[in-house]
């Protein structure tokens, strides 16, 4: 892992803005646990004022300094994002290895599931589960409501590459030295796939983190919580611009930009780093 990171921050312009961006927004997961303020209490700074030394993204009109606030936002986003790739990547694993390398009925009714999942109209569904869930609903609910409809696919990705490999020559003299299916998908077929996991992790985080900040935005998500979802709920429930309170507005949208952009940034240049033929070229071999 050092020397791939090594690699990329010496031959990758892409991984070192990613890189930089990305540590930036750990930097405020970890600054959410020295916070001088609690994010659920509201007037205990002066209201709308701009950015400055004292308040460096400036207050709001709840009387709450945005920086802090955004650094418990970043790490309940982050929290989600994760949640939801863990499901989504379990998921996704046990369906692709099993499809993939069993073949037969069970890969006709696998993927017959598969991709009905792909052609749900996801957005509208998740807006009918906000309205019946709202009285329960949390980051931690909506992260594996989402790792449920994240995973079909990653499945049918990681699936076309278990075909490919139950055709290679390891995986038939697996099979003739008697080993059963099992033990073959985990230990000979798994490690081939971790890169696909691996990357469609991060694409997943993205995907997962989009999808939060489209149900804050119309009021569907755990509004009590901080998340950059909620953030721009409130600057825009509370006016902000209309207000002339444009920081407000503008705080989440930056970190959300840092954040979103890094980890296409860090994917793009992963699955590039992941192909020999692209790492040769991008090292100058």
């Amino acid at each position: 892992m050092f020397k791939v990171t090594r690699d990329l921050l010496k031959y990758d312009g892409r991984f070192r803005i990613a890189f930089i961006f990305l540590l930036a927004v750990v930097l405020m997961v970890f600054l959410s646990f020295v916070s001088p303020f609690d994010p659920n209490k509201t007037f205990v700074v002066p209201m709308d004022q701009p950015p400055s030394f004292e308040y460096i993204f400036g207050t709001n009109s709840r009387g709450q300094d945005i920086f802090w606030w955004l650094t418990f936002a970043v790490r309940n986003s982050f929290v989600l994002g994760v949640i939801t790739a863990l499901i989504s990547r379990v998921i996704a694993i046990l369906v692709g290895l099993a499809a993939g390398y069993r073949g037969g009925w069970l890969d006709k009714v696998l993927m017959s599931v598969n991709d009905s999942f792909v052609v749900l109209p996801l957005l509208p569904i998740l807006i009918l589960l906000g309205f019946l869930l709202r009285d329960i609903m949390n980051l931690y609910l909506l992260g594996v409501i989402l790792g449920f409809f994240g995973w079909p696919y990653d499945a049918r990705l990681i699936r076309s590459q278990v075909l490919s490999l139950k055709e290679r020559l390891f995986t038939h003299t697996a099979v003739h030295s008697g080993s059963n299916s099992f033990w073959i998908t985990i230990n000979e077929h798994l490690p081939f796939v971790l890169p696909i996991v691996f990357a469609t992790t991060i694409n997943n985080l993205l995907w997962s983190i989009g999808m939060e900040v489209t149900l804050s935005v119309l009021g569907l998500s755990d509004l009590t919580n901080p998340s950059i979802g909620t953030a721009l709920f409130w600057a825009n429930q509370h006016g902000a611009l209309v207000a002339g309170v444009w920081w407000w507005i503008a705080a989440p949208t930056l970190v959300a930009i840092l954040l979103f952009l890094g980890l296409y940034l860090l994917i793009t240049s992963i699955n590039e780093y992941i192909d020999p033929r692209t790492r040769l070229r991008l090292m100058g071999g």
